[in-house]
């Protein structure tokens, strides 16, 4: 129990996986720990991206490309401490792994195109995945592909199971030029896109004097 009952509640950024057309959530990932810095780039989409291009200079073709960067650590000591089971079995290896099979094609679509391919099928389609979401608190949520993931284990057990680690996630937001806006992929992101909006509105307006003028000439 905790000695300061009043304290807040700390939140958790992390993953979750969602079937593409329903919505219906396959799991959750919170994250063990938050990163102490996430890092985002926004690569405007405008249309008059040249030089005396007047017509198109102010017009925007789309949602700009967002990627966001995070690392993050992950410990097994308090579990290990608490004699968890499944830790001392197996250490970090099944959050390590619940994350890694995201990039991959399952091994059941992987067979199925195995077979396909010895029929002498002449279209092999690539493996839908789940969509993936990014929750860093309730104004951030996000639809996301991976787009890099690294892994870097730092301790292991007496069964070189890794027990501390660090992760690297580097993900592009999807939006509505990627997904649609009749999935549900596509509803998240202008969720997404109207509570940047919201909080935009929110902004205190700032003064010409704040800025050393009076006005624009």
């Amino acid at each position: 129990m905790s000695s300061f009952p009043n304290s807040p509640r700390l939140l958790k950024g992390g993953l979750a996986l969602l079937e593409p057309q329903t919505g219906t959530v396959l799991s959750v990932i919170p994250l063990q720990y938050n990163p102490d810095t996430l890092s985002r780039t926004l690569q405007i989409k405008g249309v008059g991206q040249e030089s005396g291009d007047h017509i198109e200079a102010l017009r925007l073709k789309g949602p700009p490309t967002e990627t966001i960067k995070l690392d993050a650590e992950i410990d097994a000591t308090d579990q290990l401490e608490t004699a968890d089971s499944q830790t001392v079995q197996l250490g970090l290896h099944p959050l390590l792994a619940a994350l890694e099979v995201i990039v991959y094609p399952s091994s059941a679509h992987l067979t199925s195109n195995n077979a396909e391919a010895a029929s002498g099928s002449l279209e092999i389609l690539p493996a839908q995945t789940p969509l993936t979401v990014f929750i860093f608190g309730p104004n951030r949520i996000a639809p996301v592909r991976i787009t890099e993931f690294s892994i870097t284990e730092e301790a292991f057990d007496t069964s070189l199971n890794p027990i501390r680690a660090k992760i690297s996630l580097g993900m592009r937001v999807l939006t509505v030029d990627d997904l649609g806006f009749d999935v549900k992929g596509g509803s998240l992101f202008m969720a997404y896109l109207q509570a940047k909006e919201q909080l935009a509105a929110k902004n205190r307006a700032g003064s010409f004097g704040a800025l050393g003028i009076t006005g624009i000439p």
